[in-house]
């Protein structure tokens, strides 16, 4: 791919997915198309930029919504799925669906800092395939969330996942990125983890973010954990390694238990037939056991989807 020339506006395309936002949309809208004239007057980006609103199968008035949009603005391109296909998947059909030479996601709920667009576009220019949003703090996370989410960051570091601290999925993305990216054809998408693999020269642009302007959170407790273990699981075997670890561990300590048992029955006169004994260990090893399967599982599930290769999503309809 050839980068436009040093110094020359940049064909910019900001993609953002909305599943039922209906409540937030007309604002988003408002605020980003506020940003593409700004960076147009500026020189930055081109007049024919365009904004790519992904409706991944709302229920509500999304769809409506991003029509309406396209019919006051051309520059907004509206993308429907087929259905409901998840952030992820729905982030992916507007990063392949969008025509720029950079490409920026952002989430519709307008937490993310729309003026770290401009920083972004200029590490662009500057060079960089990919730049992060990266949060500088997390007051705006609850105690539980801002805790956990670090403790996760670590976890991934420790088990050696390449993946940028305090980011999601607010980065811009370059031509040649997005070309390089759609070689990864994995269902079970993590972004997150996926994009540092592409290897391109990378940076950061720091941000702060706000509350979410308005609607409900689309990730509830149940959609995190399930991104969270796909991070883990799309990109290490470790867990397959402590299930080995353990495997050695609680052999080694039956072993020891069974001559502990052998010894007081054979040389004194403290064995006193109960259940302790027996039970401690039954118990234990199940309990082994059952982790250890579910932790298989997890793994069989994703070779299991991956093996179908069926389509990631469906286009219904662009605008």
């Amino acid at each position: 791919m050839i980068r436009a020339t040093p110094g020359a506006p940049t064909r910019l395309s900001i993609v953002v997915p909305c599943f039922n936002e209906q409540d937030v949309l007309p604002e988003t809208a408002r605020r980003v198309r506020a940003l593409l004239d700004l960076l147009i007057e500026s020189g930055k980006i081109c007049a024919d930029s365009q904004i790519v609103l992904v409706d991944d199968g709302s229920q509500d008035r999304t769809w409506e919504l991003i029509r309406d949009q396209h019919r006051q603005d051309a520059r907004v391109r509206g993308l429907k799925l087929s259905g409901n296909r998840g952030h992820q998947i729905a982030l992916v059909a507007g990063l392949f669906t969008a025509e720029g030479d950079a490409i920026v996601s952002v989430d519709a709920d307008l937490q993310d800092d729309l003026a770290a667009i401009e920083a972004m576009v200029d590490e662009y220019r500057n060079g960089y395939d990919v730049v992060y949003g990266v949060r500088r703090k997390r007051t705006a996370d609850t105690f539980l969330k801002r805790v956990s989410a670090k403790s996760y960051y670590r976890l991934l570091a420790l088990l050696g996942v390449r993946i940028v601290h305090n980011h999601a999925d607010f980065r811009l993305l370059s031509r040649r990125a997005i070309e390089a990216l759609k070689q990864y054809s994995e269902v079970n998408l993590f972004l997150r983890g996926l994009v540092p693999l592409i290897g391109f020269k990378s940076t950061s642009v720091l941000y702060d973010r706000a509350e979410r302007f308005a609607g409900e959170s689309k990730y509830p407790l149940r959609k995190m954990l399930a991104l969270a273990a796909d991070g883990v699981t799309s990109f290490t075997a470790f867990p397959l390694r402590v299930i080995a670890v353990l495997g050695v561990l609680v052999s080694f300590l039956s072993v020891a238990m069974m001559m502990w048992v052998l010894w007081v029955k054979l040389f004194t006169t403290l064995a006193i037939p109960g259940w302790t004994s027996s039970v401690i260990p039954v118990y234990f090893l199940g309990g082994i056991q059952l982790l250890s399967i579910g932790i298989l599982g997890e793994y069989v599930a994703k070779l299991y989807s991956e093996a179908k290769r069926r389509p990631r999503y469906f286009v219904e309809e662009w605008l």
